[in-house]
């Protein structure tokens, strides 16, 4: 018996299920809107991490910074909203609202979409893709199947056609009847006759 050594495990993508990742996206998006746009580099961690595309990571890094932007314009703004002027104010709360429906609409379009071409969660203890088989392995499947006998059914007696049924013979008792009636008659006949012809003589 031949020995080989132990097989390649084929790696897998891990999919969370889908509670899990409601939970995620849930807990990201509300602390994104919580915190007014300024925790919104959170989800777009998380997206990075999850897809590994260097366009992910690259709106990160622009999140990041458009975050500590907003934080240093908040904080040079004065205490008192009354010192503010209009137009402060409306910059910064437009770059609040931009913020949070960005992230929040890319982070959960982008995250939906990839989790998506991945297909459906494997059962647990499966793995997502079957390894095919070795070059060993079929070998002997093709020899197994070579030296295994075909095995032949029995006929279901339930599906076999059925036989029309033939006629039996006519009993040789009928004819023997008719031919001693037949006889019989002419006999008669013949008494008949005879009786008739002794009367008119």
């Amino acid at each position: 018996m031949h020995g080989y050594g132990p097989m390649p495990q084929q790696p897998t993508t891990s999919r969370p299920s889908p509670a899990t990742l409601t939970t995620v996206r849930v807990i990201l998006v509300a602390l994104t809107v919580l915190s007014c746009g300024l925790l919104g580099w959170a989800a777009m961690l998380r997206l990075a991490i999850v897809t590994r595309r260097p366009r992910d990571w690259f709106l990160l890094v622009v999140v990041i910074a458009l975050n500590i932007g907003l934080f240093a314009f908040i904080m040079a703004t004065p205490d008192d909203p009354d010192e503010m002027s209009d137009a402060a104010a409306l910059f910064m709360m437009l770059w609040i609202l931009g913020l949070l429906a960005g992230v929040i609409t890319y982070y959960l379009y982008a995250e939906i979409r990839h989790y998506s071409a991945l297909g459906a969660p494997a059962p647990y203890g499966a793995p997502a893709h079957p390894a095919p088989p070795l070059p060993y392995q079929q070998q002997n499947l093709a020899q197994h199947q070579q030296h295994q006998p075909q095995q032949h059914q029995p006929p279901n007696p339930y599906t076999a056609p059925a036989t029309p049924p033939t006629p039996k013979p006519a009993p040789q008792r009928l004819d023997q009847v008719r031919a001693e009636l037949d006889e019989l008659s002419d006999y008669l006949r013949q008494e008949n006759k005879g009786s008739r012809d002794g009367e008119g003589r």
